[in-house]
């Protein structure tokens, strides 16, 4: 069974002008290789056949630099959107190429270390359509939190961390969640997660422990170079 993931790369990437003015975000450079290519060859090193990469904004521009996946080693294709159709709606024109196993579908922002081979192969084996990476966020809290009982304090608990949970952009995907998604229509991932849940159609989660970030804003950019540092080209 071929292994096929899709990077959703037509974003604008509008929080990171001016460097998107000129250069589509996932090929924004992160060390010595671009964003795009730290996926591509991340998703290779988990044993995919496949990679289609979905885009929009600047679509030429990620052609030719990315090409046929051969540096890789990897099958690179790219579906080019005539107009802008979210997160979930390019997969809609990827109907026949998707339509025979489950698929991984990847925000082009995301820098991590998950190993999606395993995540693949655990997902596959749920009832679900749907198979979210979610990821701990915690953030430190900057004063005492009071509990209290009418006019009385019962509680304070000094600087507690706040732990949240975020969707992660890598999503295990199987083809009969196709139907669900509108054609030739502005569609975002979370619309459809939206749409499984007011229609009761379970949707799993994957926690993903290994390091992740989103590189959505300029500080989550300098951050991520600077992991990338660390990370080292071998792992990232």
């Amino acid at each position: 069974m071929q292994k096929k993931a899709v990077i959703m790369a037509g974003g604008l990437g509008t929080r990171l002008k001016p460097f998107t003015d000129a250069i589509p975000k996932p090929l924004l450079p992160i060390g010595e290789k671009a964003i795009l290519e730290v996926q591509i060859e991340r998703l290779a090193q988990c044993g995919f056949d496949e990679v289609i990469l979905a885009t929009n904004y600047k679509s030429n521009y990620i052609e030719n630099f990315i090409g046929d996946g051969s540096r890789y080693d990897i099958k690179v294709t790219i579906s080019k959107e005539a107009k802008r159709l979210g997160t979930a709606g390019p997969l809609k024109l990827l109907e026949a190429q998707l339509s025979s196993a489950p698929f991984l579908v990847m925000n082009g922002d995301i820098l991590t270390l998950l190993d999606m081979k395993k995540m693949y192969d655990i997902s596959c084996k749920k009832s679900s359509l749907f198979v979210a990476g979610i990821k701990q966020i915690v953030m430190p809290y900057d004063f005492g939190n009071i509990s209290f009982d009418d006019e009385f304090i019962t509680k304070i608990e000094e600087k507690p961390n706040i732990i949240t949970y975020a969707l992660a952009g890598v999503y295990i995907l199987k083809p009969e969640i196709l139907q669900y998604i509108p054609k030739d229509t502005y569609y975002g991932i979370d619309m459809l997660l939206q749409y499984m849940l007011e229609n009761k159609l379970p949707i799993a989660k994957y926690d993903i422990e290994e390091y992740w970030i989103d590189i959505g804003r300029m500080d989550d950019y300098e951050k991520a170079r600077e992991d990338y540092k660390k990370i080292g080209k071998s792992d990232a």
